[in-house]
C-alpha cells in the first residue's frame, strides 16, 4: 500500500481509498479528498510536515499523519 506521505515535490497520484475511522475520515473527505481525485505535492515544510497539495484547483495543507491515511496510486 502506497500513500500519500511518500510522494515527493512535483509528483502526482490518485486517491485509491481512505482509511481510518469517523469524524478523521469525515474531515479528510470534507477537504475534498475523496477517492478518484488527482493529487499533486506542491511543497513540503523543512521538517516534513505539513504537505501543501494541489487538487480541485485549490492548495491544501495536511498534516503527515492524515496524509498516511489517503492510500495512493500512481
Amino acid at each position: 500500500m502506497r500513500t500519500l506521505k511518500e510522494l515527493k515535490v512535483g509528483q502526482s497520484a490518485t486517491v485509491v481509498k481512505l482509511h481510518g475511522e469517523g469524524a478523521v475520515k469525515r474531515r479528510i473527505m470534507d477537504m475534498g479528498i475523496t477517492k478518484g481525485v488527482v493529487i499533486t505535492v506542491r511543497k513540503v515544510a523543512p521538517l516534513g510536515d505539513p504537505l501543501e497539495l494541489n487538487l480541485r484547483g485549490y492548495e491544501l495543507s495536511i498534516r503527515k499523519a492524515d496524509a498516511e491515511m489517503i492510500e495512493i496510486a500512481e
